[in-house]
């Protein structure tokens, strides 16, 4: 588990390093899992360690928001002020992932054979 976890803050510093020197318009942290999903892809594999860490991180989920709610609160004004483009955005972005995770869902089905290719299933993507 602690390898997983080293791995995880590599890729998180190694996301900020990158922004950092090339000046990217991003986070960092968004960088370092994207540079951590391709080396997953290309080793095939996901580490024991990495999936203890992120499996352990994943059940205590809600704690990693508990920041962010109290960021929220502390402009609650400001997004009492500007509750429309706030609604906006959460449905916006509630869809979209609602709508990757269905259709990467439908593809991994396929690729691993619990979907024929000519059958649509019930859900109807």
């Amino acid at each position: 588990m602690i390898h997983g976890l080293t791995l995880l803050f590599l890729m998180q510093l190694l996301g900020e390093g990158l922004v950092f020197w090339l000046g990217l318009p991003m986070p960092g942290p968004l960088l370092g899992m994207l540079l951590l999903a391709l080396w997953l892809v290309w080793r095939g594999a996901v580490p024991e360690g990495l999936r203890q860490a992120s499996g352990g991180l994943l059940q205590h989920l809600m704690l990693l928001f508990i920041p962010a709610v109290t960021g929220v609160m502390m402009h609650f004004g400001r997004v009492a002020h500007e509750w429309l483009p706030f609604l906006a955005a959460c449905l916006g972005g509630a869809a979209v992932t609602l709508l990757v995770t269905a259709y990467t869902f439908r593809w991994m089905l396929r690729r691993s054979g619990g979907e024929s290719p000519d059958h649509g299933g019930e859900d109807g993507l």
